[in-house]
């Protein structure tokens, strides 16, 4: 078997809002990486740890943005906000289809 590696949030479909895409996002809201690490070439098991540093960070929170504290909550806005406005920018549909 081949090992995969992750192509980076920055040639990520819909701007990184698929699953390993919202891992890296994530870990930016909480410093765990910073905003300029794309994580292009991580490995599987380098992305599943991160995966868990990103899970560990949110338990406090209930997996919730609404119960960050402000700055976490402004960032995460501004994050998801500027992925989503330039998916869509792009041709993202955002409606579901009937194989969603």
């Amino acid at each position: 078997m081949t090992e995969q590696f992750y192509v980076g949030i920055d040639q990520d479909e819909n701007e990184g809002l698929t699953h390993l895409g919202r891992i890296v996002r994530d870990a930016w809201i909480f410093n765990l990486i910073p905003e300029t690490e794309t994580c292009s070439g991580w490995s599987t098991g380098q992305m599943q740890v991160l995966y868990e540093k990103v899970y560990e960070a949110w338990e406090p929170y209930a997996h919730l943005p609404s119960r960050l504290p402000d700055a976490l909550r402004e960032r995460h806005t501004r994050l998801y906000s500027e992925a989503i406005a330039n998916a869509k920018k792009k041709g993202w549909d955002t409606e579901l289809k009937e194989d969603d």
